[in-house]
């Protein structure tokens, strides 16, 4: 289930790059920044939870619509790597903001999901984990349909192959890029609900993202069912380690094992398991 919310969380990576060709460093910033809103306004303002979401997820495609306007839409046609060093110089931005408005102690988060575990056979599973992995598959599989099925999803995958040919066909890759840091925002949004529930908030918590790199890398860039399928084999990949090799190491193995099945996959299959082989014709 922990790996289901690793696949939840690289889809928000998968949406900014299938809409934009951006890989964002920042979506652990991101999902942090959602769950102090939840926090402001459920916690602090005492408003009703399903205001403070509301309220929450407003604010979050604010706040996509702001980075994309103020940093990613002057480099639109600009290399790879150029746009790769604004989402690292975000990082540091977001979470400057996060101190400077909230502050660096930690909070407790609000409890969305009731407490407890819900039994399946002979499984026990953690309620919030139980409930946002069935929420979860089901978003991803309303994006899979926008991507695949629809034409506008279409277009905004076109966008990621080559802003200027985009432009050439008619697709406006500014409505692009901003629709994908919206939709990349909300579903931060919901991971936070689902990674932060009764637990402390920081700023620090934000390592999140940087966890979830290995799941998109191994799943692939491109590939929406792949961030849930990779998910699912990292974490209980995780799960194996902790348990048979976690004694004999200090239990560092299953902290590491994300990335070694990252380098070996890599090695093997360098655009991952599910994504795109990219074949360019001379």
């Amino acid at each position: 289930m922990t790996g289901i919310l690793y696949g939840l969380i690289c889809v928000s990576f998968i949406i900014i790059y299938r809409t934009g060709k951006i890989f964002n460093f920042a979506q652990g910033e991101i999902l942090i920044f959602g769950g102090y809103f939840i926090l402001t306004f459920y916690s602090l303002l005492s408003f009703p939870l399903w205001l403070s979401l509301l309220a929450a997820f407003l604010c979050m495609a604010i706040i996509g619509l702001v980075i994309e306007r103020a940093i990613m839409r002057p480099l639109i046609g600009q290399e790879l790597f150029t746009t790769m060093m604004s989402t690292i110089a975000l990082i540091f931005i977001l979470q400057g903001l996060t101190i400077v408005i909230w502050g660096g102690i930690e909070r407790p988060f609000p409890v969305i999901f009731k407490r407890g575990a819900i039994a399946l056979g002979p499984l026990f599973l953690k309620r919030s984990l139980f409930m946002g992995g069935l929420l979860s598959v089901v978003l991803i599989a309303l994006l899979f349909f926008l991507f695949e099925r629809t034409r506008q999803g279409l277009k905004l995958t076109a966008v990621s192959e080559d802003h200027q040919i985009a432009q050439s066909l008619g697709i406006s890759v500014k409505r692009s890029i901003a629709a994908g840091w919206v939709v990349s925002c909300l579903f931060s949004s919901f991971a936070a609900i689902v990674f932060l529930n009764d637990q402390a908030i920081n700023f620090t918590a934000s390592v999140i993202g940087l966890q979830a790199l290995p799941v998109v890398l191994v799943g692939g860039v491109e590939s929406i069912w792949g961030a849930p399928l990779a998910g699912l084999l990292v974490g209980v990949g995780g799960a194996w380690a902790a348990f048979f090799l976690d004694p004999y190491t200090g239990g560092t193995m299953s902290k590491v094992f994300p990335f070694i099945l990252m380098l070996v996959i890599l090695l093997i299959r360098p655009h991952g398991l599910f994504g795109w082989k990219i074949i360019e014709r001379v």
